[in-house]
């Protein structure tokens, strides 16, 4: 069995990891920390835990994490760069939910983090973790980059025309729209029901943090730069991310025929028949992300589809995926949940 620890586990990512983790059979779920909350059991937080998850929080300092084999970092940005050094040096996996070890460039980093990154050598030795790309070097890292919720998303929908040489690196454009639980669980006068509720706007138009790891992964694809415009929406729902894409494509190019043979094999990328739509309930609670290709028109446009779980393929879903990896069980494993509907 995995020994793991959560560090940070309050949030909606935590709540997830816990959800999931809870029903993994190859996993002990041995503490989750909290500074706040100390001393309270998980489920009077969480009720749907009830009966599930028997621990309750406890103190980073006394949590033992140091006798985990991974832990996971659902915490605020910087949280894991300070903490992880003494527990990679031990022996144990960390995979960091947050930005902590996502941008290589430390000046990019600090420019889009606001901080200084103050562990650049785990950040130089740490995997970016989207398995589709970085499978063989996940298997032995010591260090997981988990990927942001857009980020996946977009990446995700572009890969196959980047990795092809196929798309305008020069003009590629990416509107997202994002449930409200992307913006993490705290107090916000925009997360607030009568904010969200029967709205849906932009934000982030000048830049969004998701921007830079975007490009870094989409040009380590390329080989060269990429000029990407991102617009990042809140959707007045819960949970959930669609992606609609833009890339000029040779009208030549089969591009229904390039995505299904890219990700032929890939247990959790459906491509889905022409002329298909997905949406954000068909992958609600699950791990999955369903892609749609469409050229309107016939012209030299593609539109891309992408949905997928903000929570789950977005965050931990995927973090899961990476450890399921690392530790050598099949990829699959506790991540098989077929999407909640209606």
């Amino acid at each position: 069995m995995i020994k793991v620890g959560i560090v940070g586990g309050t949030g909606y990512t935590g709540v997830e990891l816990l959800r999931l983790l809870a029903q993994h059979p190859g996993v002990e779920l041995a503490t989750i920390t909290s500074r706040s909350e100390a001393g309270m059991p998980v489920a009077d937080m969480f009720p749907s835990l009830r009966g599930r998850v028997a621990l309750k929080f406890e103190d980073p300092q006394s949590a033992g994490l140091r006798d985990c084999d991974a832990v996971f970092f659902a915490t605020p940005h910087g949280v894991a760069m300070a903490q992880s050094p003494e527990l990679v040096a031990g022996g144990t996996k960390v995979i960091d939910l947050a930005a902590d070890f996502r941008l290589k460039s430390l000046d990019e980093f600090s420019k889009w983090y606001k901080i200084p990154h103050t562990a650049p050598d785990l950040l130089e030795e740490a995997v970016y973790g989207l398995p589709e790309m970085n499978r063989a070097a996940i298997k032995s890292a010591r260090v997981i980059a988990n990927p942001g919720c857009y980020a996946t998303a977009v990446q995700l929908g572009f890969l196959p025309l980047v990795e092809a040489g196929v798309a305008d690196l020069d003009c590629l454009i990416a509107n997202a729209a994002s449930g409200v639980s992307g913006a993490g669980r705290k107090a916000e006068v925009g997360s607030l029901f009568a904010e969200a509720s029967d709205n849906f706007k932009a934000y982030g138009v000048p830049g969004h943090r998701h921007l830079p790891e975007i490009c870094q992964g989409l040009e380590q694809a390329a080989g060269r730069k990429v000029s990407l415009t991102f617009v990042p929406h809140l959707l007045p729902q819960i949970r959930g991310i669609l992606a609609t894409l833009y890339a000029r494509v040779p009208v030549d190019v089969d591009v229904q025929a390039l995505f299904e043979e890219r990700f032929a094999g890939e247990p959790f990328v459906d491509v889905m028949p022409p002329g298909s739509t997905p949406d954000t309930r068909s992958v609600r609670a699950s791990n999955t992300v369903r892609i749609a290709v469409h050229r309107p028109q016939g012209g030299d446009t593609v539109v891309v589809l992408v949905a997928e779980d903000n929570l789950v393929k977005g965050a931990a879903g995927q973090a899961v995926q990476n450890m399921n990896l690392i530790f050598g069980l099949e990829e699959t494993t506790g991540l098989t949940h077929i999407p909640v509907l209606p």
